[in-house]
């Protein structure tokens, strides 16, 4: 049985505090007034920056100067909004994609994995208050305390016949209705997947795996369709004139390689501590592979995505792109560095793979890699040029990072480390290759 060391704890609350510390000030600092934003903007003239607003104030132009302080403001005040936004998914979406992989161990009726299954059930803990968190930054959003949602601002609906076209599905009550039908569809198959599972332990035949076999199966078929039309909702939609029909895959491959490298990261941790004696090099390898493979897939629709817009130069599609490259151009470019170049170069090597100290650097670098990317698909449409990596950034992912691990770590001491009853635990402890 697993035991949170009071160390652990401590580092978790001491970076939830610390976050939440940064966010306050974050929040509190952010401009409320054109006239602040002015001020802003004449700062950074004198240092020759926005050029444009500098000619229009040449030009006497104020009323282009107005406007242009007002969407600066709206994107100012959205950078707090957006970073907390951007941690909350990031956390959310790997314990989604772990109780997806668990799924497909159980539907799969795998038998390398049931040693792992602890470590998955323990990921996907987080699953309930990391989509209520999520939640409640679309419902604030839908009351208009930020500026996220282009589309929920009636202002801009109006002068918009893109988004006008769009208002059967892009309507705050439908929106917050699907939302809501994700969460608890998800969060319901997790109580019960974890549910038989601790049954299994206790029972004296194999009904209790059966029922998860059953579940799993179905869980993937919603989790499938949820988690497209979640993509739409919750990441496409900041930009309402932009669509991919390859975006739900996109998402999952994101979400999906960050929750294999979090179980990795989480068990060979334990293994450390002297915890999952029974895990050996073959099921880290076998991670490992996942991380390698899943890693290559998303660059699969990485590229695929891009290219087919690119080409194709459709002027509402390809601005997505162009915003990215022009003002992103590090995160955009450093992404492809991190969730491609790096884990190909390092783990196409199948040594490396059982490499513990290898697999935990490459996992580091491609979380760090696919926050890149969250930040790249939120970022452009909700701050546009005013970002930068600062004090809500970086607080929101110290409180999201505590929270995350006191409750998987907190799971963990909840049941055995070791699904005792599972038909394939034998099968497991005995996977060698």
């Amino acid at each position: 049985m697993y035991t949170l060391s009071s160390k652990l704890k401590l580092s978790a609350i001491i970076l939830m505090v610390v976050g939440a510390i940064g966010l306050i000030y974050a929040f509190a600092s952010a401009p409320s007034t054109i006239e602040e934003v002015k001020e802003i903007i004449a700062s950074q003239e004198a240092h020759g920056e926005h050029q444009a607003v500098a000619n229009a104030h040449a030009a006497h132009d104020d009323a282009h100067a107005d406007k242009h302080a007002e969407h600066v403001l709206h994107q100012l005040q959205n950078k707090p909004w957006s970073a907390t936004y951007v941690a909350a998914f990031f956390f959310f979406m790997i314990a989604l994609g772990a109780l997806a992989f668990y799924a497909i161990q159980y539907a799969a009726q795998a038998g390398w994995s049931p040693v792992l299954f602890r470590v998955m059930e323990a990921v996907t803990a987080y699953l309930l208050p990391g989509s209520l968190i999520v939640f409640a930054i679309l419902m604030l959003s839908g009351m208009h305390l930020n500026h996220m949602f282009i589309w929920m601002d009636p202002e801009v609906v109006k002068n918009d016949a893109i988004i006008q076209g769009k208002e059967a599905y892009l309507n705050v009550p439908f929106f917050l209705i699907r939302a809501a039908v994700y969460i608890i569809g998800w969060n319901v198959f997790r109580y019960f997947l974890r549910k038989n599972s601790l049954r299994q332990d206790e029972a004296t035949d194999n009904r209790f795996y059966k029922k998860n076999f059953k579940l799993s199966a179905g869980f993937l078929v919603f989790f499938i369709v949820t988690e497209s039309m979640m993509s739409w909702d919750w990441i496409m939609s900041l930009d309402p004139h932009w669509y991919s029909t390859l975006f739900g895959w996109y998402l999952f491959a994101s979400l999906f390689v960050t929750a294999i490298t979090v179980i990795a990261l989480i068990t060979i941790y334990l293994k450390s501590k002297g915890y999952l004696p029974e895990v050996n090099n073959s099921h880290i390898h076998d991670l490992a592979k996942f991380m390698f493979g899943i890693s290559i897939f998303w660059t699969y629709l990485w590229f695929s995505q891009f290219l087919l817009i690119w080409y194709s130069n459709i002027p509402e599609e390809v601005t997505y792109f162009i915003t990215r490259i022009e003002d992103y151009n590090l995160p955009f470019f450093g992404m492809l560095i991190f969730n491609f170049i790096f884990p190909l170069l390092v783990l196409i090597n199948s040594d490396y793979k059982r490499v513990n100290w290898f697999v935990v650097m490459t996992g580091v670098v491609i979380l760090v890699g696919h926050y890149l990317d969250i930040f790249n698909m939120i970022m452009p449409a909700t701050v546009g040029k005013s970002w930068f990596i600062g004090v809500p950034e970086i607080s929101a992912m110290l409180f999201f990072a505590g929270l995350f691990l006191l409750i998987v770590f907190s799971a963990l001491t909840k049941a055995p480390l070791i699904a005792k009853r599972n038909p394939f635990i034998k099968e497991s402890k005995h996977f060698h290759y």
